[in-house]
């Protein structure tokens, strides 16, 4: 357990009805983790070893921030991921086993670790170049992540469209029926808010993400990752990843690297990802890593569903008492 070591389900005496999550940028918050840090004494080496890795101490960084690091994309996605895959530790000496995993933008890589897909050393390697790609792709301060509430997704898919003779911008999250995430340059972007207000949104409320992903400008970024993608050690799936790009099942490693690869510059269609899981039999979905985005989601999207949280040692043997 303390080692950063290739995890993955047990395809064995799967729970059939039960679906694992991973958190995306957005759901960090400082002190994510600590808790599970300091209940079990061999998490802190995994910390460690993941330190190692990228170079600074991402314990601290997760633990006591500033938040103003914790949220630029290039350290959001390495302590998202360790957080996360630290949490679904709980579940490898546990009998519960999950028959279908997926996350949201970069929690798919999490889900991918715990499909025996990639060894979290290599995940975490590279999740960190995924962040400074795209880090990199947009100046600082030119892009805007903003989710649109209470609005269909063709009314913002028109907001966008006459919003781009200002620059980039376009839906980039189709999260749950009344929530699209749109993204790009933030002059365009603002004035897709007020044509998306005039529309009859709700709300329009800026994320904490530090660059618009999944939007054309993260071309360049994922033509950067193909190289570090393709020469990964990649595996064939244990259990079966819905992705981001398609929401459709894959398994095989080939399928799943040119996945990610489109992933960057198209939008998560995260609310078809839940209906293909539901579609599947799933009838109970488990957040696992820090936040609770993911949750609320699945109860607007399947609301006959149960959908729990694991971030810590109770959580999760709350989750185990629901499940069993």
């Amino acid at each position: 357990m303390a080692s950063l070591a290739k995890s993955h389900l047990n395809p064995t005496h799967m729970q059939k009805h039960l679906g694992l999550l991973f958190p995306g940028q957005g759901s960090q918050f400082v002190g994510m983790g600590k808790s599970l840090y300091e209940e079990d004494p061999r998490i802190p080496l995994i910390y460690e070893e993941a330190s190692d890795i990228v170079g600074y101490d991402m314990a601290s960084l997760c633990f006591y921030g500033p938040i103003e690091t914790l949220s630029l994309t290039e350290y959001t996605q390495p302590a998202l991921l360790v957080t996360s895959l630290v949490a679904f530790r709980l579940f490898e000496a546990s009998s519960l086993r999950a028959s279908a995993v997926a996350g949201h933008s970069l929690g798919e890589y999490s889900a991918l670790v715990a499909a025996g897909g990639l060894p979290l050393p290599d995940a975490i390697r590279l999740v960190q170049q995924r962040g400074q790609y795209m880090a990199h792709a947009v100046p600082p301060g030119s892009g805007l992540v903003v989710a649109v509430l209470g609005l269909s997704s063709e009314k913002v898919q028109k907001a966008c469209r006459e919003a781009q003779n200002w620059g980039v911008v376009a839906p980039v999250n189709y999260n749950c029926p009344g929530q699209i995430v749109m993204a790009g340059e933030k002059t365009a972007v603002e004035r897709a808010i007020d044509l998306v207000k005039q529309q009859g949104a709700r709300r329009a409320i800026p994320l904490p993400v530090s660059v618009p992903v999944h939007t054309s400008l993260m071309q360049i970024a994922a033509d950067q990752l193909k190289k570090d993608i393709e020469s990964s050690p990649w595996s064939d799936l244990t259990v079966p990843l819905i992705n981001n790009a398609d929401a459709k099942p894959l398994l095989l490693a080939q399928e799943v690297k040119a996945s990610l690869i489109r992933q960057l510059p198209s939008p998560v269609r995260w609310e078809q990802t839940i209906r293909t899981m539901a579609a599947m039999g799933i009838s109970t979905f488990l957040e696992v890593g820090p936040g609770k985005v993911l949750t609320g989601l699945v109860k607007r999207i399947v609301p006959e569903a149960m959908a729990l949280r694991v971030h810590d040692s109770a959580s999760f043997e709350a989750a185990q008492a629901a499940v069993s």
